[in-house]
């Protein structure tokens, strides 16, 4: 089976083109036969391209346009076409899954995509902005240039869809559950990539285990998973919700919000920019988003920086100490994602507050760059791991499992 897989975010659309034989899916992630990258964020009206195959074959342009569809159109065509060609035509694709940031209460699990998925997605682009409108995009773009290909809509949400009530619904006015408002919980396909790629790392059954997955990237989220499912998370109702991020404060005292927007010079736009985009670690350091530039500004003697570690790392401990509570234990400590993946230093302040449950780090493993393996000692009584996240590969997982189901 060929699935294509698009990931578009807000400045970016990544692809892979991955081929399964067989009838399971394979014990460890296969690297995609294609893959493609779009990237908009480095000049205004232009689109860097990058392709490259299993076999090596690389390709890089530079194009001068305002036209998304048709970028991605063009970066498509190179599957079947040039140097980087892998298929002769696009109906040896057997289906198409792309990510799909916000799912709502309708969409609990991955779906073929029809008219419908498609209006709801559209409808629930108010509660994610910067990402559902560039996956409908994608679909579209799909559908437009190569027709009646099967899609599949896998939603970052679904994984925290079966949260408890009294984890998903907020202390305001019932008219609030009745409007839809209660948190949602993002960074589902990763979770839930990590939460299975814990278990098969560890030899156990996912259904056995108590884990709280951390993903540390520019977003930061953590998930409570028991009996493989997620019932808790930081992120809530938006992605702005928990842990302090790259640029996005997490969770603060919403009457600091009502203060502000009482200021005769304050506005919700202006508000909205401020949480978003200049809070986090780059509004408190006023150096970066980066956590590898907050490291080095550190080792310079920056106190800004050192502030803007320190309340990463208080609130990160925090809220896996309130991730604890809600399983009632904990088997693994799962760190991925950018900062997840690549800070030691992280990984370790973050341990250091769960000693008490006879946590230990091997400083050792930690340290020299761990990809899917178990940097805790063998006498801890908590298992910690460092896991590289594939979230093209799971949602290629679930484009398959969705269609041998219909078989």
């Amino acid at each position: 089976m060929k699935i294509l897989v698009l990931n578009a975010g807000s400045s970016s659309q990544k692809s892979c083109l991955y081929e399964i034989t067989g009838e399971t899916l394979p014990e460890e992630p296969l690297k995609p036969i294609w893959e493609g990258k779009v990237d908009w964020s480095h000049e205004q009206g232009f689109a860097e391209i990058e392709v490259k195959t299993a076999k090596g074959e690389k390709l890089q342009e530079k194009i001068p346009t305002d036209s998304r569809p048709r970028i991605i159109a063009h970066m498509l065509d190179m599957m079947c076409n040039g140097s980087t060609q892998v298929i002769s035509q696009p109906s040896e694709i057997d289906v198409v899954g792309h990510r799909v940031v916000h799912g709502g209460q309708e969409y609990r699990e991955s779906v073929v995509i029809t008219e419908d998925v498609k209006k709801a997605i559209a409808r629930l682009a108010s509660l994610a902005p910067t990402h559902n409108p560039a996956n409908l995009e994608g679909i579209k773009a799909i559908e437009k240039h190569w027709g009646s290909l099967t899609q599949v809509a896998v939603f970052d949400t679904a994984f925290h869809s079966h949260l408890p009530d009294a984890a998903a619904i907020y202390p305001g006015p019932y008219e609030w559950v009745e409007q839809g408002i209660r948190r949602y919980g993002f960074h589902g396909i990763s979770h839930q990539y990590c939460s299975h790629r814990a278990a098969r790392i560890l030899g156990r059954d996912l259904a056995s285990l108590r884990l709280i997955t951390c993903h540390l990237g520019n977003g930061c989220s953590l998930a409570a998973v028991k009996n493989g499912r997620s019932i808790d998370t930081t992120m809530g109702f938006t992605p702005l919700d928990g842990l302090m991020m790259g640029s996005r404060s997490g969770a603060v005292d919403p009457g600091i919000l009502i203060h502000l927007l009482r200021q005769p010079d304050y506005s919700v736009d202006k508000l909205d920019y401020v949480l978003n985009h200049a809070s986090g670690l780059h509004g408190i350091s006023g150096i970066s988003n980066d956590m590898r530039q907050i490291r080095e500004a550190i080792l310079q003697g920056n106190s800004r920086a050192q502030l803007a570690l320190d309340i990463y790392v208080h609130r990160l401990q925090f809220y896996i100490g309130g991730m604890l509570a809600s399983l009632g234990g904990l088997d693994a400590l799962v760190f991925t994602a950018g900062v997840g993946e690549n800070a030691p230093e992280i990984r370790a302040a973050a341990s250091e507050a769960f000693g008490f449950l006879g946590l230990k780090i091997d400083h050792e493993k930690n340290t020299h760059k761990p990809v899917d393996v178990d940097i805790a000692t063998p006498d801890s009584t908590v298992r910690v791991l460092v896991i590289h996240t594939e979230e093209d590969w799971e949602i290629a997982c679930e484009c398959w499992r969705l269609l041998k189901q219909s078989d």
